[in-house]
């Protein structure tokens, strides 16, 4: 048992499986979802680009969201092709499905999947054309990066995210009421979304500490004033445990 007493922001779903996880380690979590999805209408462009994944030497499912559609819209298991994920979460998902899919063992991000020998060798040869499936806006770190190294990248957007309606107030009085002592996003858009959240009270908010699971979001989080901000280099539950227990818990 630890004193840690934390604050779950990723969709319901996710948030009630790792405060499983966080439960069995003796840790208080509460869940407030600040990222939901809403898949996007199925549109003509979509039904042929599924249809047409062979041409692709390469296809990349940035998220569980995007896997999940993404399986929801296959008519049929796909020829063999290298399928690639940026964690191992989603990873799993796609290989339930007799996928074949690589993903970086450790890191949970772009960065960690570029640096990924399997796509490497799968973008090098000529002509090599790549489809990334995300929702709507997401980064664009991964396109660029591959058409610099001479590839042609389609994008395949299955949804969008958005903030869920609370009430003025919801977050701090949450983190009053359970006495919480820490914060935890899994994303740069999670991360601003739970600013959003705080509003007025952000300061009071930025000072507990804050669990993000990148450098990109360690540095986009400190850069709006959060004090304490520890990076879990990666989103698993396995990270984060790893991150609270070398994090001295605050005396609140």
């Amino acid at each position: 048992m630890t004193d840690w007493r934390v604050l779950l922001t990723r969709p319901a779903e996710d948030s009630m499986a790792l405060g499983a996880l966080l439960s069995e380690a003796g840790i208080y979590s509460s869940s407030l979802p600040l990222l939901e999805t809403e898949a996007l209408p199925v549109t003509p462009e979509q039904q042929a680009l599924f249809g047409a994944l062979q041409r692709y030497c390469a296809i990349i499912v940035v998220s569980k969201p995007a896997a999940r559609l993404a399986l929801q819209r296959l008519k049929s298991t796909p020829a063999p092709m290298p399928w690639f994920s940026v964690g191992a979460a989603t990873a799993q998902i796609l290989a339930d499905h007799g996928l074949d899919v690589h993903y970086p063992a450790t890191g949970d991000d772009s960065e960690a999947l570029l640096q990924l020998p399997a796509l490497r060798e799968a973008t090098a040869r000529p002509g090599a054309r790549v489809l990334i499936l995300r929702g709507e806006g997401g980064r664009e770190l991964l396109a660029e990066r591959l058409r610099e190294q001479g590839a042609s990248v389609d994008y395949l957007e299955l949804y969008r995210r958005f903030l869920p309606a609370y009430e003025t107030g919801t977050l701090m009085q949450r983190i009053q009421l359970e006495r919480l002592n820490g914060l935890v996003v899994s994303s740069g858009q999670g991360f601003l979304h739970l600013q959003a959240m705080a509003g007025p009270d952000w300061p009071e908010v930025a000072q507990l500490p804050l669990f993000v699971p990148s450098p990109r979001v360690y540095e986009i989080a400190r850069a709006a004033g959060a004090e304490k901000v520890v990076d879990c280099r990666g989103a698993s539950a396995a990270a984060l445990l790893v991150a609270l227990g070398s994090y001295p818990v605050p005396t609140l």
